[in-house]
């Protein structure tokens, strides 16, 4: 039986077991995806050399940049990003594991928001400066948008929320939340920006998926922007780390 699963601190949010667990069973592969709580990074190595039969596992909070130096190989875009969230294992010649990191946070993101671009969107913000927003910061790049993060402090190359004018807006008419705000079960709290200020000309895309519609959405809706959610990014992302570990 080959084995999958993922590491992070804690894990008991994850989407990935039940997802992979229901797909193996529906489609009769004889596989099990498990959860490895590492309270540390360096927990990783009993988990590689007493798990023969692992083939990958996803990467979460907080590991998603400490992992890289456990790596034989990192792909050119996860390099770029400087976060891993996929990683590959197969063995060489004398048995030794080699792992191999990958970042489809990228591939789901752009694939989910890529159909819904249209020419007047070219400027992007991007709410938030953690993990996920590296990857997201590099999707849209790749798509042609200019970006500029957003964060609660004053950090290199970002503006804080209360810089985030009317003006402003006119120009950035993508904004992307990947902070956890909003958040179940934190329904009624939402990024601090002058929604008013949003038209049908603007694309909100929230990476929270539950609830199924934030705040931040449903006040960009009221504007008559178009909006929406992670579930499928996430959906995206998990078929693209399938096909990195079967490719």
């Amino acid at each position: 039986m080959k084995k999958f699963g993922i590491i992070g601190y804690p894990l008991g949010h994850s989407f990935s077991p039940g997802y992979f667990n229901e797909k193996f069973r529906n489609e009769g592969i004889d596989a099990r995806y498990d959860m490895y709580e590492l309270p540390v990074i360096t927990d990783l190595q009993a988990i590689i050399d007493y798990t023969p039969d692992l083939c990958g596992f996803n990467v979460t909070i907080p590991y998603k940049e400490k992992v890289m130096s456990y790596l034989d190989n990192i792909s050119p875009e996860a390099r770029a990003i400087g976060a891993v969230n996929v990683v590959k294992v197969t063995h060489r010649e004398n048995g030794t594991p080699y792992l191999e990191g990958y970042n489809s946070d990228i591939i789901g993101f752009s694939r989910s928001i890529k159909p819904l671009l249209e020419r007047h969107h070219k400027k992007a913000l991007i709410l938030g400066t953690g993990g996920a927003s590296k990857a997201i910061r590099y999707g849209l790049h790749q798509l042609g948008l200019e970006t500029l993060s957003v964060s609660r402090t004053s950090k290199d190359k970002t503006i804080r929320y209360e810089q985030v004018t009317k003006d402003l807006l006119q120009d950035y008419t993508v904004i992307v939340n990947c902070t956890p705000c909003g958040m179940a079960p934190h329904f009624n709290e939402c990024p601090v920006l002058p929604y008013e200020a949003l038209t049908p000309q603007h694309l909100l895309y929230d990476l929270i998926y539950n609830p199924d519609e934030t705040l931040f959405l449903k006040k960009g809706k009221a504007q008559g922007a178009i909006t929406k959610n992670g579930l499928e990014m996430l959906l995206l992302q998990a078929e693209a780390g399938w096909e990195i570990w079967n490719g």
